[in-house]
């Protein structure tokens, strides 16, 4: 069961440009149907979004620190804009662990496309954090 809610009256920012992203998913989806690996349609996505002009980082690689050392990294399928978390997955039902990333200590818009469904899942979300806690910056 999936336990994500979505607040209702809650806006999430960047919404031109979070509507590009799915209308590029959208067209990925119809064209490659469910079925294939995450990184075929990852593959494909960034075709769409170098031909809609959206500027996008691939496997964008984030620093993960334990106690002030940093331990490893993770990637992020897609880094949009600079400031747009979109992650991929190819899997019929969503599970919590699904979103730990996108909550994890990232102040952004994040997308979770699932490509296994039909139609296209789009889930939009963003952590909640206490104010007046700070974001973490995603620019170099």
């Amino acid at each position: 069961m999936n336990l994500e809610s979505w607040k209702t009256g809650k806006t999430l920012g960047d919404s031109e440009i979070t509507q590009q992203i799915i209308a590029a998913a959208i067209r990925v989806h119809r064209q490659l149907v469910p079925g294939f690996l995450e990184s075929v349609y990852e593959g494909a996505l960034a075709v769409e979004f170098a031909l809609s002009g959206i500027q996008f980082l691939r496997q964008y690689p984030v620093p993960i620190f334990y106690r002030d050392h940093q331990i490893g990294e993770h990637r992020l399928d897609f880094l949009v804009e600079g400031r747009i978390i979109v992650e991929l997955k190819a899997v019929t039902e969503l599970e919590n662990i699904h979103f730990a990333i996108g909550r994890s200590s990232l102040k952004a818009t994040n997308l979770l496309l699932i490509f296994a469904n039909i139609p296209l899942t789009i889930k939009r979300f963003c952590r909640e954090r206490p104010s007046g806690e700070p974001a973490v910056d995603l620019s170099e």
